[in-house]
């Protein structure tokens, strides 16, 4: 499909956020069950159910616009899936705690592709007048950044001085 305009894009990049989204639940609740800090393991809890939350928010805005959510695949977020495996899933740690705390390196790395893509389609909908949309995404928003705090008070106050 041709992006002639900026709702183009912006539907584009909806697609694109929901198939990150789809991507990273995935991964998140992977990262969790590694974990062995019990505030990270529900934190990660957490933000499983929050980009499940994310994902039905998209999936609204998609059907009113009449398109499909799973219209495109997310190379940046496959990309990101693929780090988390291999530097917290699959790689080998001396301590739990080295491994939370790169849980927590990749975790955040998937988060903040995330509020980058959140923070453009809201953006793109309060540009185009899709107010309904833009109060959606900003919720969407606003849970992830909040998530990405959370996760970096965990990682500093409990996570990276164990591992250190």
């Amino acid at each position: 499909m041709a992006l002639n305009d900026l709702k183009d894009v912006y539907l584009d990049q909806i697609q694109d956020l929901y198939s990150a989204c789809k991507q990273s639940i995935d991964a998140t609740t992977k990262l969790g069950q590694a974990s062995k800090d019990d505030e990270l393991g529900k934190a990660l809890a957490a933000g499983s159910k929050g980009i499940a939350d994310g994902m039905e928010a998209l999936e609204r805005i998609c059907s009113d616009h009449g398109i499909d959510p799973n219209g495109e695949h997310c190379k940046g977020m496959e990309g990101l899936v693929t780090e988390a495996h291999a530097h917290a899933l699959d790689e080998q740690f001396g301590s739990d705690d080295a491994r939370d705390a790169m849980i927590i390196s990749q975790y955040q790395r998937m988060t903040h592709y995330a509020i980058a893509g959140y923070g453009c389609c809201m953006a793109y909908a309060n540009r185009l007048g899709f107010e309904g949309d833009g109060a959606l995404l900003k919720e969407c928003l606003e849970q992830t950044r909040q998530g990405d705090e959370h996760m970096t008070k965990i990682a500093t106050e409990g996570v990276n001085p164990k591992a250190a």
